[in-house]
Order: structure tokens, then C-alpha cells, then sequence
């Protein structure tokens, strides 16, 4: 009888823990980091969308701007998230941050490119290109080593979208026969399987 108490009294602990997170989400900053999500990439993938839709080229260099001080800044905090991210309002100052940046009363992406950005990458221009061609070089090696692996993975990403797309249109009913989904792995040579029952 004591033991079924225990499960259940630490189910309930369980329960109470996840409702706790739901229920007051700034003290696990769940709001505060969907917010940071949403300011810093949701709102300006749309406003880069309507940018090139309309063909706005004033708006297509604000967003290039941005989108330079974004990718500067995920690099950085890549390196620092973890350690910042325990101070408190760590969340509070980035989604303030974010906000900085997009702003055109402050054009933040503006000026942290024209005083930090730029100056930064005139002075190490050459250096970083040597370094941008030596891990593209790389990059194609690796990609015409694992090409198999790879048409296997978009096989596979493909297969998933398919049937994705056909349960949102509601083609798979439960009372029809599904269609053969099966994912085929990369062929073998017949050769290959004869070299271990050889042995």
C-alpha cells in the first residue's frame, strides 16, 4: 500500500512540475525565448519575403543588415549561450537586443555593422576568405564521398513530406489501404555479401 502511494504521490509531483511550467512560464523564460524566436527570426523571414516580393530594394539592404548582425550575433552566443543564459533577464536584454537591431527609429543592424561588423571583416578580408575556400573545398570533398548517404537522406526526407502532404489533404483514410512507404536503403553489389559468407 505504501509503495502505491509513492507512485502515485510522485506522479502527481510530476504533474504538478509540468503544470507549474505551463502555467507560470516566465520563471522557465518559455515565454521570453519563444518571444526572442519570433522578433529575432520569424517577423523578419516574412518581412524579408515581402521585401523581395515587392522588390523594395531600400528594405532588401535593412534586412541584409540584419540579417548580418543576426548570423554575428547566433555566432557568438553559440559560444556563450550557456554561460549567459543562467544570468537573470539574460533572455529579457536578448529579446531587447533583437528588438534593437530591427528597429528603424534605431537601425541597431545598421550600426552594428557599419562600427563593428565591416571595420572587422575589411581587416581580416583575405584571411577569412583563405579560410572560407580551404572548409568549401572540404565541404564538396565530403559530399561527393557520402553522395549515397545523401540521396538516401533526401529519399527518405521525401518519403516523409509525401506522406505528410497526403495526411494533411486527408487522402489517408484509416479504412483505405496504404500505399507502399517503405524506404529503400542504398543497393548492395551481390559481391559484397559473398565476401562475408566466404569467410
Amino acid at each position: 500500500m505504501l509503495l502505491r502511494f509513492n507512485t502515485v504521490e510522485r506522479i502527481f509531483t510530476k504533474w504538478q512540475v509540468g503544470l507549474r511550467l505551463l502555467l507560470c512560464p516566465l520563471g522557465s523564460n518559455i515565454v521570453i525565448r519563444t518571444a526572442c524566436c519570433s522578433v529575432g527570426i520569424a517577423l523578419p523571414v516574412y518581412s524579408t519575403f515581402k521585401a523581395i516580393e515587392r522588390k523594395d530594394q531600400n528594405e532588401q539592404q535593412r534586412l541584409l543588415l540584419y540579417w548580418a548582425a543576426y548570423g554575428s550575433f547566433s555566432i557568438v552566443e553559440v559560444f556563450s549561450d550557456k554561460l549567459l543564459s543562467w544570468f537573470p533577464l539574460y533572455y529579457h536584454v536578448k529579446f531587447a537586443f533583437l528588438v534593437w537591431l530591427q528597429l528603424p527609429s534605431t537601425d541597431g543592424a545598421k550600426q552594428l555593422y557599419m562600427n563593428h561588423l565591416r571595420p572587422f571583416f575589411l581587416r581580416h578580408q583575405v584571411r577569412i576568405d583563405q579560410i572560407m575556400g580551404i572548409a568549401y573545398g572540404e565541404m564538396l570533398k565530403l559530399i561527393s564521398a557520402h553522395q549515397t548517404e545523401i540521396q538516401f537522406a533526401r529519399n527518405v526526407f521525401v518519403k516523409i513530406m509525401g506522406a505528410a502532404d497526403q495526411m494533411l489533404r486527408g487522402a489517408m483514410k484509416p479504412d483505405q489501404p496504404r500505399q507502399n512507404t517503405a524506404i529503400e536503403g542504398p543497393l548492395r553489389s551481390p559481391d559484397t555479401h559473398s565476401d562475408h559468407h566466404n569467410d
